[in-house]
């Protein structure tokens, strides 16, 4: 029986499924029926006490109409899909002043689907040799086409629109290069910055060196006639068109750096043992379709994403790695005419970042819509209790 706590929180759209129901309504027989390792029972975990009563929080009055509002703390879990629109808004606050005033260019890695059952067993090593071999490769092109470091940032995805393993990196390069003794910007051409076929083998062939010295130290398994088929297997690396500027950039980071395998507004039903979600059929001009899936094989979909514990998916490399950019980046800017130093942006509270994505004024009274919420209280946690 669903618990005590479980309630949905205050200001929530009651008549919407959500990823939370799901695991609430159908979790406990997925946990009985499969072995499941910490990192996909705290998930589940997390999502389901959400902004519930379980985790406590604040208690707010109306200093106008008295009305009196339980606020509910979030659990913060980087794969629950209500955590990541603050999450996104605060990241996306950092890299706003890191943005160069050029054009970006966006690339996707993809590993073949040979591989699934290798990284699905191995997650932490093969996805960060992912992050290693793409990185390597977009390093060593800008250093052999513009005898200069280009700047990287890579965010790792999992999935397709079904659910379904899909391990690609989303790369977005700077359109140009800092030249090797940082003394000049080289910018690349309008619409064109490396070729994707010399990309995909260059790609290809540090992936499977680095998979080779991985599997004769005994770090993973797989067999010697996977990775002959897979140097004959041809590589994608797809090109999107550039954007044109670093709001386009913004825009389009706030899509892809935070997002989770599935956003609860995609969710269209919960009911009999089925949940119904819309997806975009690729194969057929990105049109909007709905699938019906057994909420378990729902479940057991939508964990083949969880990350390994500490993992980043996001990464910088290049002028903008973490080690570097103190001063490439600085240097990047007073070659391109603007001032050294980075802008200094004016930090927002996650009350103004949130009215800023949603519109809601979380301060607003909901009921007479005048007055302020101010908080009177903390809510102890309250412990979830079963009945049969």
């Amino acid at each position: 029986m669903l618990s005590r706590a479980h309630g949905r929180a205050a200001g929530q759209n009651k008549g919407r499924p959500e990823l939370a129901d799901i695991f609430r309504h159908y979790g406990e027989r997925y946990r009985k029926t499969h072995c499941l390792p910490a990192a996909h029972r705290k998930v589940m975990r997390a999502v389901e006490v959400c902004r519930t009563a379980e985790l406590g929080g604040h208690l707010k009055q109306c200093d106008t109409c008295g009305f009196e509002h339980p606020s509910y703390n979030s659990c913060r879990n980087r794969h629950c899909p209500k955590c990541q629109s603050l999450a996104k808004a605060q990241w996306l606050q950092e890299q706003s002043a890191e943005l160069l005033p050029v054009g970006y260019f966006h690339l996707v890695f993809t590993l073949p689907h040979l591989l699934n059952g290798v990284i699905l067993a191995h997650k932490k090593i093969l996805f960060s040799l992912l992050f290693k071999a793409v990185s390597e490769t977009l390093l060593e092109f800008g250093r052999t086409r513009f005898g200069g470091t280009v700047g990287i940032i890579a965010v790792l995805h999992t999935w397709d629109q079904t659910l379904n393993d899909h391990f690609h990196l989303h790369c977005l390069i700077p359109s140009g290069a800092l030249s090797l003794d940082q003394s000049r910007w080289i910018a690349a051409r309008p619409n064109f910055l490396f070729p994707v076929k010399a990309l995909s083998v260059v790609f290809r062939g540090k992936f499977l060196d680095l998979l080779t010295q991985a599997r004769e130290k005994g770090r993973i398994e797989t067999p010697s006639e996977r990775l002959k088929a897979l140097r004959k297997k041809n590589w994608i690396v797809y090109a999107k068109k550039p954007f044109g500027s670093p709001r386009t950039v913004l825009d389009y980071l706030g899509r892809y750096t935070h997002r989770v395998a599935l956003s609860n507004e995609r969710i269209l039903s919960v009911q009999n043992g089925q949940v119904t979600f819309t997806y975009r059929d690729r194969k057929d001009k990105d049109r909007l379709k709905s699938m019906t899936l057994d909420a378990q094989e729902f479940i057991h979909r939508f964990l083949l994403h969880v990350l390994p514990d500490g993992f980043m998916r996001i990464r910088h490399f290049g002028f903008l790695a973490n080690r570097a950019k103190k001063h490439a980046l600085p240097q990047c800017r007073k070659l391109l005419g603007l001032s050294s130093a980075l802008p200094k942006l004016a930090k927002k509270s996650a009350q103004d970042l949130l009215l800023e994505l949603t519109g809601i004024d979380l301060s607003r009274c909901p009921r007479c819509q005048k007055g302020t919420l101010i908080v009177i209280g903390e809510l102890p946690k309250v412990l979830r209790w079963d009945s049969s």
